[in-house]
């Protein structure tokens, strides 16, 4: 489980998150939505601590992520090696694919496990080469970025971050670069795994797609979670008046 209390986030004087509360289990897909600029991707970031954050706590498991108190009550970020050991725990795909431009879909999936896992390079191929026959790339696994579609470009990158066994994927936007005739593939593969049961929190305008993959959705404004709960109730019953308004004007 993810426990998020209290989460605080500013840039200069704007406060992007105002204490978000939130909880996400064992398996769940919780997607989020809102307005661009609500906070949904910042949240994200803190979750992943690609952004450090102001006030608050995120538990993975019971355990504390990227800060410690100490007994004087103050807040210390914890060091680097340790954070980059936290860090391993979850995966995270972005808008843009972010892919090496000199390394192979194969060499690209690789990476990451070859640096943060005990394995034998043998076994660091074989678990790439799987993971992009999951992702319907198996014909692909010697091709460079510039020879593949944005939509297989994605896959790579949803490939990668699965190459790591995190307990936690995070996708931001991962279909809005992409054409639409390409946005399917991509979320077929999102489809496929949830009978791997991975924890996922998913950044999306696709209000279909969230209705579809999410077991809840947690609408985000002005930095909170402004409502939470089964897609029939958020989407179909919203009791948030902005989240009316925010629905009218996307349908």
């Amino acid at each position: 489980m993810i426990e998020i209390r209290g989460l605080r986030k500013s840039f200069g004087h704007h406060e992007v998150l105002r204490g978000v509360e939130l909880d996400v289990a064992d398996g769940e897909v919780l997607t989020l939505i809102g307005r661009s600029g609500c906070g949904k991707t910042t949240l994200l970031r803190c979750i992943n601590f690609l952004e450090e954050y102001d006030a608050g706590e995120i538990r993975l498991d019971e355990t504390a992520l990227w800060y410690r108190l100490g007994s004087d009550g103050r807040r210390t970020r914890v060091p680097e090696p340790v954070v980059r050991k936290m860090r391993q725990q979850m995966g995270i795909v972005f808008q843009q694919y972010n892919l090496f431009p000199h390394m192979t879909a194969l060499e690209n999936v690789s990476l990451g496990p070859r640096f943060a896992q005990n394995l034998a390079a043998r076994e660091i191929e074989k678990l790439a080469r799987a993971w992009l026959t999951r992702v319907g790339l198996e014909r692909k696994m010697t091709s460079y970025p510039y020879q593949l579609s944005g939509g297989e470009q994605q896959r790579v990158a949803i490939a990668r971050a699965l190459a790591m066994r995190p307990k936690v994927l995070l996708l931001d936007e991962i279909t809005s670069a992409l054409d639409p005739e390409l946005v399917g593939e991509v979320e077929d593969v999102i489809r496929s795994l949830l009978s791997e049961r991975i924890m996922m929190v998913l950044v999306t305008h696709a209000i279909g797609f969230a209705r579809e993959i999410a077991h809840r959705v947690a609408y985000v404004n002005d930095g909170r979670i402004a409502e939470i709960g089964l897609p029939a109730e958020v989407l179909d019953a919203p009791q948030d008046p902005t989240l009316k308004e925010f629905l009218r004007r996307i349908r």
